[in-house]
């Protein structure tokens, strides 16, 4: 059963069912009308009958129109706006929301009133020990991806000298200033009392991204960077700003609800929602606010309680940590590709991929000669992509350069069939499957988990168990296997990059098998064939005759993780079927030195790196966390945005995934000859 979205309090009851507009807008915003009918509701255009409710965007200059017509008809009145987790792009760069606050008592940023947010702030227990669990959890997230409403900050950019008082303009005519007590004049007021308040100190001016994006005019400019204060424009991430920060003074910014997330004590100049709290400190009290909350029970309520999150992968309602999921997988698809790349050794085939997984910012441009390539790149300040295994000796540049492999959840079929990949990893140190340098992965696997990323992990792989999902996904099988101590020996292409950079002594399939029967003399071995090899695409076939008395049976087809409920151990040299089974809780034994070996997880034969063995308290966890949620990129095959791996899990689960194109299924044929003549040449 999918997750389903958080039950709304009772403050969020007595919407109608049916909501007519009044407002063109609404057919423009294709979201907004979707995450309605999901909730419930039916829209319709044109003034309300007996029983409907009538909707307008918050306090647009276009929502007078639905007020008029709800007062006129005695009509409930809703307000939509958008949740403080919205997109990556402002909405006037186009970008839909993420979420909406649906309000049938007034507007948060309205303080002229109640709305539903501050009824739940006011009356609702809000000390349900889970509830206040996943706030922590929320916050925990949202500091660590450095997610905020918007999302064109660039977390790499270094903030000011730490030490500085934080002063936070907003966009001129806003309906948030408008509407919660403040004027053009309190931002005026607010820089002048900052300097006031700290004689001695630097004053930060930071301009709002829409202003910095070229949408609307701020307050300040560059006339007002004088003397010790200065404007910033860049894109800094606001979690940095506002841990550089001593003070922060801010009209009604949501960037003031952040700071208190950030454990500030912020001086409000206006009246926004988390104002009066006992949180703020507070130029305009608001006197019908009495209660004292906690940041996280002020999160838990305007975070996770009152927006309706919406799934644009699945198509459907979902709580807020999938809202997280999805963000946080398009703002790195967004950070990493925001300047584009130029991109070299990739196949033909693989193009159409690459450019929507890389190229939703700015298109890839396509260069196979190295340093023609590179030249490219620094011209155009773009980064560049190379495909892992078509990386040329001393590659090197002044651009960031990501190394190209398939992920570990890749699809439902083999890449040798030129089945495109559900997740790509771009790798900009090394690349996973060569020892011989650190990998991207290797840091992460020797990062402590923080308790929400742990659980997330676990409950990923728990879910990929249970599903039996693997890389490949080639459907399921029956195996009649011998009984005994059973060993499953997978084999490999062994002219794969693997084996050639992390392979020892025990270079083929021949030879695996040999050292496994001398290590196991008694046990029942296994014996799979790759099946790029089975499938005449690879070289690696051991011969019928050579397998006497090596292998006990052989298990081809069928699914590993059905192969990989029946046996006791595995021993490679350095497949991902060797990562499968670790995630299964299978013993595993390395001949060489795969990415998943060398951090007490695996029996090893050849010594490890000096810097895995340095490394203490490496789980299945921080395993599978590193691998598969932190490592790759995934694209939604169905709706082609960038997706959490749990929207990659549940396609391969349930093979809701587009056919590859009859042109590709003509190359993978072609393939298949080209291959099985080349081994009749060998």
């Amino acid at each position: 059963m999918a997750p389903q979205p958080d039950p709304k309090p009772a403050a969020g009851e007595g919407i109608p069912r049916r909501l007519r507009f009044l407002n063109l807008g609404f057919l423009r915003q294709a979201r907004l009308r979707r995450i309605l009918e999901l909730a419930g509701h039916d829209l319709r255009l044109g003034l309300p009958a007996p029983g409907d409710g009538v909707v307008v965007w918050g306090r647009s200059p276009y929502a007078a129109r639905g007020e008029r017509a709800a007062a006129a008809r005695d009509a409930p009145l809703v307000r939509i706006e958008d949740a403080f987790l919205r997109s990556v792009k402002p909405g006037r760069s186009g970008a839909p929301p993420l979420g909406l606050m649906l309000d049938p008592v007034g507007v948060h940023f309205d303080s002229a009133a109640p709305s539903r947010l501050e009824q739940l702030l006011a009356r609702h227990p809000l000390d349900e020990t889970p509830l206040l669990a996943r706030a922590r959890d929320g916050i925990a997230r949202l500091r660590a991806a450095q997610l905020s409403k918007y999302n064109l900050h660039d977390p790499a950019l270094p903030p000011p000298a730490p030490g500085y008082v934080l002063v936070v303009d907003q966009t001129r005519g806003d309906a948030s200033i408008r509407h919660g007590a403040a004027s053009e004049a309190t931002f005026r007021e607010m820089l002048a009392r900052a300097l006031d308040d700290h004689p001695g100190a630097r004053i930060v001016i930071r301009a709002h991204p829409e202003t910095t994006a070229g949408h609307r005019p701020g307050h300040f400019g560059p006339a007002d960077a004088q003397g010790r204060v200065s404007l910033l424009t860049d894109p800094v991430s606001p979690w940095s700003l506002l841990d550089g920060a001593i003070a922060v003074y801010t009209a009604t910014s949501q960037l003031g609800f952040e700071a208190i997330l950030a454990g500030h004590r912020p001086r409000v100049f206006g009246q926004p929602f988390y104002a009066g709290w006992g949180l703020t400190a507070d130029e305009q009290p608001l006197p019908r606010r009495g209660r004292r909350l906690t940041p996280v029970q002020l999160f838990a309520a305007a975070m996770i309680l009152s927006p309706v999150w919406y799934d644009p992968c699945r198509d459907r309602l979902c709580n807020f940590e999938e809202a997280v999921d999805q963000l946080e997988a398009e703002t790195r698809a967004f950070r990493e590709d925001r300047h584009g790349h130029v991109a070299m050794g990739m196949r033909l085939w693989k193009r159409s991929t690459l450019q929507q997984v890389f190229g939703r910012e700015r298109r890839l441009v396509f260069d196979d000669k190295p340093w023609s390539a590179l030249a490219r790149a620094q011209k155009d300040g773009r980064g560049l992509l190379v495909w892992a295994g078509k990386e040329p000796p001393g590659l090197t540049g002044p651009m960031p350069i990501r190394r190209v492999e398939d992920g570990f959840l890749r699809s439902r079929g083999l890449g040798a069939e030129l089945v495109p990949p559900l997740s790509l990893v771009a790798d900009d140190l090394g690349i996973y499957y060569d020892p011989s340098r650190e990998s991207r992965l290797e840091r992460l696997v020797a990062v402590p988990l923080p308790e929400h990323a742990r659980l997330r992990a676990a409950r990923l792989r728990a879910r990929l168990v249970g599903a039996g999902v693997t890389k490949y996904n080639l459907g399921p099988g029956r195996f009649d296997l011998p009984e005994g101590h059973r060993i499953l020996v997978p084999g490999q292409v062994e002219d794969d990059a693997s084996i050639r950079l992390g392979a020892g002594t025990v270079r083929s399939n021949l030879d695996l098998l040999r050292a496994v029967r001398a290590a196991n003399p008694e046990a029942v071995i296994l014996w799979r064939p790759h099946p790029d090899v089975l499938a005449g695409l690879r070289p690696g076939t051991v011969a019928e005759s050579d397998l006497a008395g090596l292998a006990d049976a052989t298990v081809a087809g069928g699914s590993p993780a059905d192969l990989l409920a029946q046996v006791q151990e595995v021993w490679t040299i350095t497949s991902t079927l060797g990562f499968e089974a670790l995630l299964r809780g299978v013993t595993v034994t390395c001949l060489g030195l795969p990415f998943y070996a060398g951090w007490g997880l695996t029996r090893e034969v050849m010594p490890a790196p000096l810097r895995r063995l340095a490394v203490r308290g490496v789980d299945l966890d921080r395993m599978t966390h590193a691998a598969l949620i932190a490592y790759p990129r995934y694209t939604d095959p169905v709706s082609g945005l960038p997706c959490p791996p749990e929207v990659a899990l549940e396609r391969l689960a349930t093979g809701a995934i587009p056919r590859p194109g009859a042109g590709l299924r003509i190359l993978s044929k072609l393939q298949g000859v080209m291959a099985s003549r080349a081994q009749l040449w060998r």
